[in-house]
């Protein structure tokens, strides 16, 4: 039997993983979600990683701990468990010990697979330890991608064979069918698909038809990535499958269409909303995923500096007022709002939200969703929802004059009020609704804050090293030597966990603009963006390249990263100052 020795939590604490107030906040997410412990939400919440906990957890309990990236399994160990069993049990053989042998598990105290696997195997199973997502990807290395059948043989097949197609539609009718070997060909390659998409941690999957073929590819961490290019035959097939999941009517190809899946993946409830627009090729596809675990974070987990934290913290405790949060599209304005609804749902407020569409269901948040044929657009749903008494209102996006104005409205009447806007910087925002015909002193007095943002990738943590990059960069970055002196400059050099890119995962970098006296009287009276900006700057304002360097020198990201996402103006020189240096170090 297991024995613990010292709580894993403790372990974590005087090694420095993560601090006194993170354990509280995960304490306290497990309490409230059932089936959920602490270790989970530490690692849910981003305070520690998988493989920290781990390893406190093996500590704790005097178990072996194993790191997949130092060890290689031999065939003859990985045939001694059949891959039904390791894939059922999450589990993997490790050693051969005579009679006996020894699997890796995620959970030390799961006693009953491991008296499962005493009996199936008719062995002595010993224990070591591994984090669950690690022991998927090892099971996927060692046993091929998805059970059974890999994706690109089951593709292979197609190319080879002259399948006939014409019976999957028939075959693909009920939406709650279970996929197994006797499904129709196309139903286990779509089903595969979004398997392995989700394994991949893909945010989307593009069918794409061309001339001669048909292009599949998967967005991980903001890349696309081709991942097949199947035969153009099987488009008409693919195409219907998916319309049937999503609802959609097979016979239309001249319009667009939206609809949405509901999947479960390896016990995971998955949501993908799903756009189809006619190409000159043919219909092409887009399955967003939207995976609900993304948006059960804190304020704290978005990657704002301590000095933004602090004020993002104050800000929405304030009674009234519009906060703008700024970017392109897939750059995080969702989560980052989200969260801030997370912070304030308690249930003695009233949140109300106006989207389009809603891309994750809030428990306690009312959600209302713009249906432009019906009319229902946002200016109709926020003048409804003024007469529901909300403390909080969320606007999607404030597209034109109409929802800006009604927004205001609501902000100058007693609500707190959050929405987004495309626009490339902080300052730009205020100017943007000016231009949409918003009178400057009604932007002025009901505008309280405006934080833009862009999503950059973090380093491997398993393959990130030291390196030192070259002066020619350093000098095109601005900093002064001063700056960086003694910093470790970090860089993953590429291994199975990333993919060999090098970088696993994305984060903020953010420019949290308040809206000061200063610049209140800038924009009453009409200035531009760019002298907007530099009063900002010089009260406090830290620009979106300037937190992505800081988040650099911290080792969390590369150079390249920061200079493809975040723009460079002469004004952000101004942040390079002994004065405000000194003011960043406080």
């Amino acid at each position: 039997m297991v024995k613990k020795t010292k709580d894993f939590a403790d372990i974590l604490l005087a090694e420095g993983k993560c601090s006194l107030d993170q354990l509280s906040d995960a304490t306290q997410m497990a309490r409230e979600q059932t089936g959920k412990s602490v270790a989970d939400c530490l690692i849910q919440l981003r305070y520690a990683t998988a493989e920290d906990v781990m390893r406190a957890v093996a500590q704790s309990h005097g178990m072996e701990y194993v790191d997949f990236s130092e060890v290689k399994i031999p065939e003859k160990v990985i045939e001694l468990v059949p891959e039904s069993i390791a894939r059922e049990n999450t589990i993997l053989p490790w050693k051969e010990e005579g009679e006996a042998i020894r699997v890796i598990i995620s959970d030390p105290m799961d006693m009953e697979t491991t008296e499962k696997l005493r009996f199936i195997l008719n062995r002595t199973v010993h224990t070591a330890l591994a984090p669950r997502e690690a022991i998927i990807e090892a099971i996927n290395r060692y046993y091929g991608q998805v059970e059974g059948e890999s994706a690109d043989s089951m593709l292979q097949e197609f190319t080879d064979t002259a399948i006939d197609f014409t019976e999957t539609e028939e075959d693909s009718m009920s939406d709650d069918e279970t996929v197994d070997e006797n499904s129709a060909p196309i139903v286990k390659l779509v089903q595969m698909m979004i398997t392995e998409a989700v394994q991949l941690r893909a945010s989307d999957i593009h069918v794409e038809p061309f001339e001669h073929h048909v292009r599949i590819r998967y967005r991980i961490d903001g890349r696309l990535v081709e991942r097949d290019r199947t035969p153009r035959r099987l488009l008409s097939a693919l195409l219907s499958r998916i319309k049937i999941l999503a609802r959609m009517d097979i016979a239309e190809r001249r319009r667009p269409q939206d609809g949405r899946i509901k999947v479960t993946v390896r016990d995971k409830d998955m949501d993908l909303r799903v756009s189809v627009i006619p190409t000159n090729h043919g219909q092409s596809v887009v399955m967003r995923l939207l995976d609900k675990d993304n948006i059960k974070i804190g304020i704290r987990q978005l990657g704002l500096s301590e000095y933004n934290f602090r004020n993002f913290q104050s800000l929405i405790q304030r009674p009234n007022g519009i906060i703008l949060v700024t970017g392109p599209t897939g750059s995080g304005k969702t989560t980052t709002l989200y969260a801030a609804l997370n912070a304030m749902n308690r249930p003695d407020r009233k949140i109300i939200t106006a989207e389009d569409p809603v891309e994750y269901y809030l428990p306690g948040i009312n959600q209302c969703e713009v249906r432009h044929n019906i009319g229902l657009d946002f200016a109709r749903i926020i003048r409804s929802m003024l007469r529901q008494a909300p403390n909080i209102i969320l606007v999607g996006e404030m597209r034109d004059n109409e929802t800006a104005s009604m927004g205001i409205q609501a902000s100058l009447t007693g609500h707190l009020v959050f929405s987004t806007l495309h626009t490339n910087d902080a300052p730009s925002a205020v100017t943007r609704m000016v231009d949409m015909g918003v009178p400057s002193y009604l932007v002025a007095s009901s505008v309280i804050a405006v934080m833009a943002q862009r999503l950059v990738r973090v380093n491997c943590t398993r393959c990130k090293q030291p390196f030192t990059p070259s002066d020619s960069v350093l000098e095109d970055s601005w900093m002064p030597k001063e700056m960086y002196e003694g910093a470790t400059f970090m860089r993953g050099k590429g291994c199975g966990y990333c993919q060999k890119s090098g970088y696993r995962g994305r984060m903020a970098i953010m420019e949290l603009m308040l809206v000061t006296p200063k610049v209140r009287e800038m924009v009453f009276e009409g200035r531009s963006s760019e002298d907007i900006r530099g009063v900002a700057i010089a009260e406090g304002m830290r620009t979106l390249y300037f937190d992505g360097l800081q988040k650099m020198l911290q080792g969390l990201t590369t150079i390249e990263e920061v200079h493809r996402v975040a723009k460079r103006t002469e004004q952000d020189q101004l942040q390079f100052t002994p004065e405000m240096l000194a003011r960043e170090s406080q």
